[in-house]
């Protein structure tokens, strides 16, 4: 009897978690379309990266928050685009729930990100570097930019390659509804 209600829960369980999903699928317009939303939710690595100041960071470091997480590089023109993008949505639903985290991966001096960003106007997004590209690598990042979304359990369950608009109304409602899904 333990089995079948086991079973019952887990059944449960997965139709909701699914359920979830096709509401996240359903909010995809625009840029958002390049959006994949997984079936399941993957654990991310927790590889280190570091901060502005040299300090070591990790995803888990996170945990608690929903994180957009972005990979770019000084070089990238599609980041150039993209990054003010990124920092109205930290400005919009930055806080407690949501924080945009982005990583310079590959050589990335903090002389030139810092300069990057005083260029395109963005002063309110980390200067977070993966110098060795490790935490890139061990999430299978094989160009720029590519912007991932962990739950609050740090597991990434949406991945978008490319450049895209995250401040746009479909982008925006489905940050929302993934805050909203975490308990």
């Amino acid at each position: 009897m333990r089995y079948l209600i086991a079973a019952i829960l887990y059944t449960a369980l997965a139709v909701t978690a699914n359920a979830d999903m096709g509401d996240l699928e359903a909010l995809r317009e625009g840029d958002m379309r390049k959006l994949q939303i997984h079936s399941a939710a993957r654990p991310a690595p927790d590889t280190v990266f570091l901060n502005a100041d040299g300090s070591e960071l990790r995803l888990s470091d996170y945990q608690g928050k929903v994180v957009v997480l972005n990979f770019w590089a000084t070089w990238c023109a599609p980041c150039r685009k993209e990054m003010p993008e990124l920092s109205a949505l930290q400005e919009t639903l930055g806080g407690a729930d949501l924080t945009v985290l982005t990583v310079a991966t590959g050589p990335n001096p903090p002389a030139k990100i810092a300069k990057f960003f005083e260029q395109i106007g963005v002063s309110n997004l980390p200067v977070h570097r993966d110098p060795r590209q490790s935490l890139a690598r061990a999430m299978n990042v094989l160009g720029l930019p590519v912007t991932a979304i962990l739950n609050r359990d740090g597991a990434e369950i949406a991945r978008l390659l490319g450049d895209a608009n995250w401040h746009s109304d479909s982008a925006l409602e489905i940050l929302q509804a993934v805050i909203a899904q975490e308990p």
